[in-house]
């Protein structure tokens, strides 16, 4: 049984534990607060999370199974064009003799492409400089000087690995995480 005694006057009461009443108000009262502001922060956190239809578009699968040697699809990711070519063995052949070391922003085919899929060049479907969607991924468009993807906007021109070869893009056309589900799907996200 604990014994209590007085320390400098009537209202400094001490249990022999050294707790005291005041102690136990001031903890309880931080832990009330402490569960209050976890109460307002979780909400507020919480909507900074991505919305569904964001969330939905994580990840989509293509099928590629149609798009034929020297053309591609365009599709949409997360609400951005993404281009899907099928490159030819001349294209290949192409992006392979240029000298990396004379690019604007260096990268080998094998770079861009996936090992045993190298005829396939996934690419974002925006132009660096400011935005604009390239021509050159369906047939009869405008492929500018090295047979990749010609910028309207501006005159950038891209070779057939969506390296930048001429104009005002200061990078090459981004290439977005993706993987091969099979020979003819491709999942991009």
């Amino acid at each position: 049984m604990a014994t209590s005694e007085y320390v400098d006057g009537p209202n400094e009461h001490v249990e022999e534990d050294g707790v005291r009443r005041r102690d136990f108000l001031n903890i309880a009262a931080v832990s009330f607060a402490g569960v209050g502001a976890v109460a307002v922060a979780i909400p507020f956190v919480n909507q900074m999370n991505p919305s569904a239809d964001v969330l939905a578009l994580a990840s989509i699968e293509v099928d590629i199974a149609k798009v034929e040697a020297g053309s591609g699809i365009k599709v949409a990711w997360r609400k951005q064009p993404v281009f899907v070519r099928r490159l030819t063995p001349k294209e290949i052949g192409e992006a392979n003799a240029v000298q990396v070391s004379t690019l604007r922003d260096p990268q080998t085919l094998a770079e861009r492409t996936k090992p045993g899929h190298e005829q396939w060049l996934v690419t974002m479907a925006v132009c660096t400089h400011l935005g604009c969607v390239p021509l050159g991924i369906t047939s009869g468009e405008n492929r500018g000087d090295f047979g990749g993807y010609f910028c309207p906007c501006h005159g950038s021109q891209y070779d057939t690995a969506g390296r930048i070869r001429k104009g005002p893009a200061p990078k090459n056309l981004q290439v977005p995480e993706y993987s091969f589900k099979s020979n003819s799907v491709v999942q991009i996200g």
